[in-house]
């Protein structure tokens, strides 16, 4: 079956365990192509990168609301990073910030990732993240978009997101494509919420999950993901809870085909 025939389910899960953080976690600039060669040749074959919208509605790849930090040279840009259009935004240095070797690396476009994961058979997860204001928009330009970059690929992108406006565009829009729950905190209600977006999956700080949060959410048919695990006692905590996904910066540490 197709991904984006049919709404994933449970027992179709074809994504791998281990997840690179943001491209290669910190050896390289965060969210960009850089990043995510880097880990393809650590052997990542599933990506987590952040996703919002340029004024002008195109995806692309930052984790803050606002450029200072990765892109401190932005000089003459709105400084909240959805207030500019992507011809600007494409033009502005988002590796300089990590190291001299990165230089000149750009903000990558949602187009340019899946060029790449589809090329290399990359698995992808899409975390929403809407500039304020705009989550339920976001949410359906980036399942749109996802949609249509992966239509003829094997297996289409995980769409996640904190914002639960996000994730009802993205389902009311491109509902054949999974969603996933985001969790800072097991808020009240989050599983009902969970299933009523239909999600297929929850993606929480690691340190939410225990026997009794596990069993709640398998019970109810969710996979379980984790952020962000980067020492290997924790990860031996959530292979013991039979956990589903662990998302990590050291893919220096963890060799993603040994465990």
């Amino acid at each position: 079956m197709a991904t984006h025939d049919l709404p994933l389910t449970l027992q179709d899960w074809p994504y791998p365990r281990w997840i690179a953080h943001r491209g290669a976690g910190t050896l390289a600039p965060e969210n960009t192509l850089a990043a995510f060669r880097l880990g393809h040749t650590h052997g990542y074959r599933m990506f987590e990168c952040d996703v919002k919208l340029s004024s002008d509605g195109v995806p692309f790849l930052l984790h803050d609301d606002t450029l200072g930090r990765t892109c401190p040279d932005a000089l003459g840009l709105q400084p909240i990073a959805g207030h500019n259009t992507w011809s600007d935004l494409a033009q502005q240095d988002a590796g300089s910030w990590h190291s001299t070797t990165y230089c000149g690396e750009p903000l990558p476009s949602l187009e340019n990732i899946s060029r790449f994961c589809i090329a290399n058979g990359c698995c992808l997860n899409i975390e929403i993240k809407p500039t304020k204001g705009t989550g339920l928009q976001t949410g359906k330009v980036v399942a749109q978009h996802a949609a249509r970059l992966w239509q003829k690929a094997p297996v289409t992108p995980l769409l996640s997101s904190f914002e639960v406006d996000a994730l009802e565009g993205a389902m009311a829009h491109a509902p054949a494509l999974p969603r996933a729950l985001l969790l800072h905190t097991l808020w009240d209600g989050w599983l009902e919420t969970a299933l009523r977006l239909e999600c297929i999956a929850i993606v929480c700080n690691y340190t939410l999950w225990n026997k009794e949060s596990v069993s709640q959410a398998k019970a109810a048919g969710l996979r379980t993901l984790s952020y962000t695990v980067n020492d290997s006692a924790s990860v031996e905590v959530l292979m013991d809870l039979k956990t589903d996904g662990i998302i990590t910066d050291r893919v220096d540490l963890f060799n993603p085909h040994a465990i």
